[in-house]
């Protein structure tokens, strides 16, 4: 080590010895980056937020505020939408004498059955403490309408990730008409739901549509010009003034307009890209660090959904990466289920049949690995679905490759895709 300390031999040191000091500054207040951060305007969602608004005012004019359903992709602003509009409405209630409003968020993560979702409501009203256990469902059921009692005369329960309870939804169905049926005597209930699922209200019972949905609200995908608002709002608060090149957030939000439309996927980029300059001590952050901040959060992405890939998810995700390896991508069902036959015969593996394979085709869709469109050929040939890969081919192939079940398979395919220069 040298005697004046600029040289200690640890490549990762700063001139004062100490590694944890940066040399160049992009972040001014890297928080508003975070995803816990709220805004305090959603101007790119108004339309939205005047229809939760319109579904809530009737618990201003003293009946129940409309069951509500919002539903998009994720990192569309529900959930911010949502609690901006019942802030507001909170608020008015305090200045209220008239109007008695009680508020209950919770995620409906990990409650897949109406049971478990009473039992999980009891626990949040009441504050936290340990979930009811050991009785019947109706018996949870009226502990629930025990505990709403005590509430205010109105009240609302938001229910976040709504769809996690799956088809167990006569929960959905008993709260709205708690008041009706007789559970409930003085008070208004109203439920709103959220869901990144977007085909999980066609799934839903016909009672429970009926009972449950008054108003229901699209969140569709952000473009890439309301994706640059957002950003921009951000970046302005988020970092050094003028660390940024002109194309960075352009090309960030072209990037996740272009795969989801995801205002979340978009802030992670240019977060990753900031971090990318910072750690490279680059005193701008600019194009070169966004096209590497994609690359990691895709590679990322992509290693964390697979490593939940059941086999047949895997048998079928490779059926589609072969046939586009081979270019006959977009393939029908039909066209994929012929090159996973030949697959799962390859590795051993218990075959299932066509229709069961396009629903791992269609999940491995909404988990953001495939594109499945569907096509109609007219009156005789009907509807069919279309996959195509949607991650990037190279990093796929990497990660296959990790699962000693199927890479023997990935080898093949690695080697046939070098060959034709595809990675």
């Amino acid at each position: 080590m040298s005697g004046d300390g600029t040289d200690s031999g640890n490549p990762y040191e700063t001139l004062d010895g100490n590694p944890y000091g940066a040399s160049v500054e992009i972040f001014a207040d890297e928080s508003v980056l975070k995803e816990d951060w709220k805004p305090e305007k959603l101007p790119e969602r108004e339309g939205e937020l005047e229809e939760i608004r319109n579904a809530l005012a009737p618990a201003t004019r003293g009946v129940n505020a409309h069951n509500l359903f919002l539903y998009g992709k994720t990192g569309q602003g529900k959930t911010v939408a949502i609690d901006h509009e019942i802030n507001l409405l909170q608020e008015y209630a305090d200045d209220q004498d008239d109007l008695n409003l009680s508020v209950t968020k919770t995620s409906a993560n990990n409650q897949t059955t109406s049971y478990q979702l009473c039992a999980h409501l009891i626990k949040e009203i009441r504050g936290g403490t340990k979930k009811p256990s050991g009785i019947d469902q109706q018996s949870m059921f009226d502990l629930l309408y025990d505990e709403i009692s005590e509430l205010e005369d109105t009240v609302i329960i938001v229910i976040d990730e709504i769809d996690t309870i799956g088809s167990n939804d006569e929960l959905l169905y008993e709260l709205p008409r708690a008041r009706k049926n007789g559970h409930i005597e003085d008070q208004w209930v109203s439920v709103i739901g959220i869901s990144n699922n977007l085909q999980f209200r066609d799934n839903l019972s016909p009672k429970v549509k009926d009972s449950l949905y008054d108003s229901e609200i699209e969140f569709a995908p952000y473009d890439a010009t309301q994706l640059t608002s957002i950003l921009e709002r951000r970046a302005d608060r988020a970092f050094v003034e003028g660390v940024l090149e002109d194309d960075v957030i352009p090309l960030c939000s072209a990037f996740a307009a272009q795969d989801e439309g995801s205002a979340r996927q978009a802030i992670r980029l240019l977060y990753k890209s900031g971090e990318i300059a910072l750690n490279h001590d680059d005193e701008l952050v600019c194009e070169s660090h966004v096209r590497e901040a994609r690359d990691i959060l895709e590679r990322k992405r992509i290693e964390e959904g697979m490593r939940s890939l059941t086999t047949q998810d895997q048998f079928a995700l490779l059926s589609v990466v072969s046939l586009a390896i081979d270019e006959e991508t977009p393939a029908r069902t039909r066209q994929v289920y012929q090159k996973y036959k030949s697959i799962v015969d390859r590795l051993d593996g218990n075959q299932l049949v066509e229709r069961r394979v396009r629903d791992h085709l269609q999940s491995l869709g909404m988990q953001g690995f495939l594109l499945a469109t569907t096509r109609n050929t007219g009156i005789q040939g009907g509807s069919h679905y279309r996959f195509e890969l949607k991650t990037d081919l190279e990093a796929t192939l990497d990660i296959l490759a990790e699962d000693n079940r199927i890479d023997s398979v990935v080898e093949d395919l690695v080697s046939v895709a070098t060959a034709k220069n595809l990675v």
